[in-house]
């Protein structure tokens, strides 16, 4: 079901997530839920697509467990055929950020190949794992959506089992928190006078510039000299390449 379809802008992403019949396409697994959640300038705008789907075979007990959705549940709900053009059309042309990317890619092109279509890359400008982002974040930890949620204090007390439209809801909010400081990087790299034109300057703090005295540059020249006969003529601060250079 897509909600207020419109068109798409440049600054729109799409924050996207799956459940499955179970874990390997060469198995014949389906996917049998599909969310995709809208953002536009960092905010959701309530504009989603989300379908059960049903994948004309079981489900493992597994699979089951994890996300709670049963074959009986799914009956009588479209096939991925039905559903495929109103997925591409809320998708194209935008960025997917999804977790753990390669799993979903590989679902979601395995029923696009099935419906006769082109893979999803063709559909979308760009597509950003944020498990890999989330590993670049914080090296060495837990980086489920679970463990993000924790670290970034973004509520999951209602996710009991898997499921593709909330996992996508918290996937949105915890990358938000993952990239929260790149609008500050943005206004640090500003030269002073773009800082000026958008007001800044009143935060900037007052440069004092103090003057080298000469018993100052006496002495420290004398422990660069120090430290040259120590190293052998190995200090670097003395080589007259390193001076050239600065």
């Amino acid at each position: 079901m897509v909600s207020d379809l419109n068109q798409a802008g440049n600054d729109r992403c799409i924050f996207l997530d799956t459940e499955t019949t179970g874990l390997e396409i060469r198995e014949g697994h389906r996917i049998i839920e599909i969310a995709a959640v809208e953002m536009m300038n960092r905010r959701l705008t309530g504009r989603r697509f989300h379908e059960y789907i049903d994948p004309q075979r079981d489900i493992d007990p597994g699979a089951e467990a994890i996300h709670g959705i049963t074959r009986q549940f799914l009956e009588g709900k479209p096939p991925f055929s039905k559903i495929v053009r109103s997925f591409c059309e809320f998708v194209s042309g935008t960025e997917l950020i999804i977790h753990n990317a390669p799993f979903d890619i590989g679902f979601l092109n395995y029923e696009l190949s099935l419906a006769g279509l082109n893979p999803l890359e063709d559909f979308s400008v760009k597509i950003s794992d944020s498990l890999r982002l989330a590993r670049e974040l914080h090296p060495g930890q837990r980086n489920s959506l679970d463990a993000l949620c924790k670290r970034y204090g973004v509520d999951n007390s209602s996710r009991s089992l898997h499921g593709a439209l909330l996992d996508a809801e918290l996937l949105a909010e915890v990358y938000l928190s993952m990239t929260r400081g790149q609008s500050n990087l943005v206004m640090d790299s500003l030269p002073p006078s773009k800082m000026v034109d958008q007001g800044l300057s009143s935060q900037l703090p007052e440069v004092i510039v103090l003057e080298v005295q000469a018993e100052e540059l006496v002495l420290h020249q004398s422990q660069l000299e120090g430290i040259q006969k120590e190293s052998h003529g190995k200090c670097v601060w003395l080589s007259n390449e390193l001076t050239e250079e600065f």
